[in-house]
């Protein structure tokens, strides 16, 4: 483009914002050029980390934390331009669900910085200034999930003959699958893990449910034309997507937390208080976004393959 075309461009751009084109080029003109710091916030960023504590691997887990809620708020970015598409093509779906996918795959792949990157006897110290905290409380990767399937295929298990299109979203809240893992097994109410974390999203994730209660990537596909449906690209991305989140992910976020708290000589709970063996394996939860795009085979054996992946379609 050339100067010329670019400055009819800018005084389009401008006037049809019903603003004065002059006016803009004049700020440009006394801007401050960029800079890698002020366009990354790199200042702000590295002010994020305070410690409870003076072990020196605790900022190793407060960073890496953090590096994840940055890669769920990339992965919700991808999915909104999914949900939010009209007349979505397969050629896109499959590109941000694969961006998504990737996201994913660094995630798995990096809980080798916790799992080799803390010293055993430091986080079993640092760790109980975190409770009643947990990972569980992160809102992002809640969203995330209801951002995926349909409500139904993440109410816990011994309850969705319970629920359908009818039940009220805070019932359907209730009954996640999620809610298990914020009981008090001593005295069946509600522990301090989930009270907490219902005071604070509660409310912002039952409008959550309602934005994305037909838009969100499963009934998005549903909705797709007979032959879109059947893009094999996009059905494998679909699969790819379900098996990355819910078994490799869950799976690699398993095994890292299971070389600290089942290192000891007795049992050690989550720092939430939860049952984290239970809460946490596929086998138990049966977290399946897509239930219709795998054999009854798979199905019957979700959570058991582990890591070693899934077949494609043809």
């Amino acid at each position: 483009m050339t100067r010329e075309e670019l400055l009819d461009a800018i005084d389009k751009k401008y006037e049809a914002m019903g603003q004065d084109p002059n006016v803009h080029l004049s700020g440009l003109l006394h801007a401050e050029p960029m800079t890698y710091w002020d366009f990354a916030q790199v200042d702000a960023l590295l002010g994020l980390q305070t410690q409870r504590t003076q072990l020196p691997d605790e900022m190793v887990f407060i960073m890496y934390h953090q590096i994840n809620e940055l890669l769920f708020k990339m992965i919700l970015w991808e999915m909104q331009q999914i949900s939010f598409t009209e007349n979505i093509k397969p050629e896109k779906f499959v590109m941000h669900l694969m961006r998504v996918s990737r996201y994913f795959d660094m995630l798995s792949n990096s809980f080798d910085i916790m799992g080799e990157g803390m010293e055993l006897e430091q986080y079993m110290k640092f760790r109980d200034t975190l409770t009643p905290a947990s990972g569980f409380q992160s809102a992002q990767y809640r969203k995330i999930e209801i951002a995926s399937t349909e409500l139904i295929n993440l109410i816990d298990y011994r309850f969705r003959k319970t629920i359908n299109r009818d039940t009220p979203y805070e019932h359907a809240f209730d009954n996640m699958y999620w809610q298990a893992a914020g009981l008090d097994r001593k005295n069946g109410g509600k522990n301090m893990l989930m009270r907490n974390f219902e005071k604070k999203y509660k409310k912002e994730l039952i409008e959550w449910m309602k934005d994305y209660n037909t838009v969100n990537l499963w009934t998005k596909f549903k909705e797709l034309p007979e032959e879109y449906r059947k893009n094999v690209d996009l059905v494998n991305a679909m699969r790819h997507y379900d098996h990355t989140v819910n078994i490799d992910w869950v799976m690699h976020h398993y095994d890292a937390a299971a070389k600290y708290l089942d290192s000891g000589p007795v049992e050690v709970e989550a720092t939430g208080g939860s049952d984290w063996h239970k809460y946490m394996h596929p086998r138990y939860q049966r977290r399946i976004f897509f239930p219709e795009l795998w054999s009854k085979e798979e199905l019957e054996n979700w959570g058991l393959d582990n890591l070693e992946g899934y077949k494609k379609v043809h």
